[in-house]
């Protein structure tokens, strides 16, 4: 599958949703740097795509970057809160709890 978004991407094809499908795969198959990259992309092309914002803050948790991860997730709690996207906006405010609850 990833191949097949890379292959789009390759073509000229860019845009939110292929970034996000993008972004999805690299994080399951475990490499948070490259899905962070995607991620990035995707929410300067959506910037209310409130669910890229919330697996951006996944992906930069993943990748040992609380900070990045903190702000990701509060701008997606902005975005989900617009949007009136409760299920998002609940996640976020639950990631951004505990990520203040590890934190040193």
């Amino acid at each position: 599958m990833l191949q097949s978004l890379e292959n789009l991407l390759a073509k000229g094809t860019d845009n939110a949703l292929l970034r996000f499908g993008l972004g999805k795969g690299y994080l399951d198959a475990g490499d948070a740097a490259q899905a962070a990259l995607h991620l990035r992309r995707c929410v300067e092309q959506d910037p209310a795509y409130s669910a890229a914002w919330k697996l951006l803050g996944k992906a930069l948790q993943a990748d040992d970057d609380p900070a990045g991860a903190r702000e990701a997730w509060q701008r997606g709690l902005e975005a989900a809160q617009a949007r009136g996207d409760k299920q998002a906006e609940k996640e976020m405010t639950v990631f951004l709890r505990k990520l203040a609850r590890s934190a040193p």
